[in-house]
């Protein structure tokens, strides 16, 4: 038996302004768009995507789920993102080497700092 990872859906309210913001987050491409769904990859043909998928309640709790990222340079990737919109948010992490943001809809993410080598 053989599994492909083929995306992680969003829950979202407004899937095309959500999916856009993370594709000019991420310098991703637009896949698919319609009212309900929005999809972005990598690359066209390269998976796995992301894809916003509307749900129309907001956000309620922290989310189970999230995504890491990193960066060559953290602090310069943190204030991008929060210049294009991310919050920087509190969910207990206390002091640690990584930086907890959120996109435009409360969906927490990760910033992470350099790989211990």
């Amino acid at each position: 038996m053989t599994l492909e990872w083929e995306q992680v859906i969003v829950h979202s309210v407004d899937p095309v302004a959500l999916g856009q913001w993370w594709a000019e987050a991420l310098g991703w491409v637009v896949v698919y768009s319609s009212d309900d769904e929005f999809e972005i990859r990598p690359e066209p043909d390269r998976l796995p995507g992301l894809e916003f998928v509307r749900l129309d309640e907001s956000k309620k709790a922290k989310s189970r789920l999230h995504l890491d990222f990193r960066p060559d340079d953290q602090d310069a990737e943190v204030a991008r993102l929060v210049a294009h919109g991310a919050q920087r948010v509190d969910i207990g992490q206390g002091e640690q080497s990584w930086v907890v943001l959120a996109d435009p809809e409360g969906n927490e993410f990760c910033v992470l700092g350099q790989r211990r080598q």
